[in-house]
């Protein structure tokens, strides 16, 4: 039975304040995947492939150093790099599964706990249409329900945003309901709003079939609502910047 992996039915929001308002939405279905449990999910669900094909699955290359090694390794080895409990930890990731083979990821978080389930560290895996990544590592103090962390921008993302901005992270542990809320803000202030919500179900083949047939190209969506609403920022007349640095796959750790 796969007791610590979830799926997490919600809505994306983006709402964008400056120069030009624009806003939308769409449904989506999250995999809060406890790592331990992969080999367990390959071989309870009918729909789900661990580092195979299927309607459903997962590939270790689509996160983490994104050359197919170990995430649960590259995890630990990242901690004890910034000083962080590796020892006797659990690892869960929120993100969008592999629908036939494909999967785009604007942002997958890694939330770690100590041995006593108690959350000590956050990443935030951010990646952008051009196939580059960035890492943000943060430690979580005790008893922190409301989790919080502000960083400065380091990763081109949108086409249509400056680097010089910050980023103000807010979510909630993973619980019956999972919320990830993400402010950026330049110097005169908000520019963007971004959030995912999601309500728990158990992560058995029913509910994952039910999750399918309710989103069934819903990884085509997204990379599609990515360009077309681009598209019609650039018909707003909002200013393109262009990328200036190329950067594969970087980490920072924050305070």
């Amino acid at each position: 039975m796969i007791k610590n992996s979830y799926i997490y039915t919600g809505t994306v929001i983006h709402k964008r304040f400056k120069p030009k308002i624009h806003s939308f939405n769409y449904k989506v279905f999250s995999l809060l995947i406890d790592l331990s449990e992969l080999d367990l999910m390959h071989q309870k669900l009918k729909l789900f492939s661990y580092e195979k094909f299927n309607i459903i699955s997962f590939f270790n290359k689509d996160h983490g150093p994104r050359d197919g090694s170990s995430l649960n390794n590259w995890v630990i080895d990242n901690l004890k790099k910034h000083g962080i409990e590796s020892k006797n930890i659990q690892i869960k990731l929120l993100c969008y599964p592999r629908i036939f083979g494909y999967v785009f990821n604007p942002l997958s978080v890694f939330y770690i706990y100590d041995k006593n389930s108690e959350l000590i560290s956050i990443l935030y895996e951010v990646k952008n249409t051009f196939g580059e990544q960035h890492v943000y590592i943060f430690k979580i103090g005790e008893n922190q329900n409301l989790i919080q962390h502000v960083c400065k921008k380091k990763f081109h993302v949108s086409p249509f945003i400056e680097m010089d901005c910050v980023y103000f992270f807010r979510l909630l542990k993973p619980n019956n309901k999972i919320s990830v809320i993400i402010d950026l803000n330049d110097r005169e202030g908000k520019i963007l709003y971004a959030s995912q919500d999601g309500i728990k179900s158990d992560l058995n083949n029913k509910n994952l079939i039910k999750s399918y047939f309710k989103h069934p190209l819903m990884t085509f969506k997204i990379i599609l609502a990515i360009h077309f609403e681009a598209f019609k920022l650039w018909t707003k007349g909002i200013k393109f910047i262009k990328k200036k640095i190329k950067i594969k796959n970087n980490i920072t750790i924050e305070n």
